[in-house]
């Protein structure tokens, strides 16, 4: 196995994290799960809306590629670490299919996924230097607020969209396992400040991403 330098660790970094705010050279594991859907009938009006949707989607997958990189980077177990990198590829899977959606619906992604990526890979540095039972309820905790907006979303699709549906229902699937993954590698329960302050970093990107 190859040993990197510092300086070749930090490129790598550099490179991966301009490769998530730019969507770009994204490999993904998995077939988007829409692709064998017929596109719906719908208005002008209800694109923008989707778009608006799938746009803070990819934010939420922006910023979980920044945050298990953050918390891989100051994980004190190797297991942990290795298992935070595995979850990430699932994550990226989610990011490119977000991105394919917008695209298909005309739209664009967030202007401001370089401030969304920084502020959740310092969240994620920060996780993971509170010790790996912090880190893994961290992980816990972002996984569980994730679900509950993506069931949200789920609500405010137009019926006929079947195929942002399908999109979303494999997220909420994928950020479910996430959640048990952190519950059986000894998460720890967050304080309820803790969780408040998550909250509310999330209602702000989650409101100002709809539209920037």
């Amino acid at each position: 196995m190859r040993n990197y330098s510092v300086i070749d660790k930090f490129i790598l970094k550099t490179n991966s994290a301009l490769q998530t705010i730019h969507g770009q050279n994204a490999e993904v594991i998995r077939k988007n799960p829409a692709t064998d859907i017929p596109e719906s009938n719908l208005t002008i009006a209800e694109k923008s809306h989707i778009t608006g949707l799938m746009r803070v989607n990819h934010v939420g997958e922006v910023c979980a590629q920044a945050l298990y990189e953050g918390q891989a980077l100051t994980a004190r177990s190797t297991e942990n670490r290795e298992k935070l990198q595995t979850a990430a590829l699932e994550e990226v899977d989610h990011l490119v299919w977000c991105e394919e959606r917008i695209k298909e619906l005309g739209g664009r992604v967030s202007y401001l996924n370089p401030l969304w990526y920084t502020a959740s890979l310092m969240l994620g540095i920060l996780a993971g230097l509170a010790g790996d039972a912090v880190n893994m309820g961290f992980l816990a905790e972002t996984e569980r607020q994730v679900e509950k907006h993506l069931t949200e979303h789920l609500k405010k699709l137009p019926p006929q969209d079947k195929k942002t549906q399908h999109i979303l229902e494999q997220m909420r699937a994928d950020e479910i396992n996430h959640a048990v993954f952190a519950e059986e590698n000894g998460a720890a329960d967050l304080p309820l400040a803790i969780r408040k302050l998550m909250q509310i970093f999330s209602k702000f990107m989650t409101t100002t991403a709809y539209w920037i």
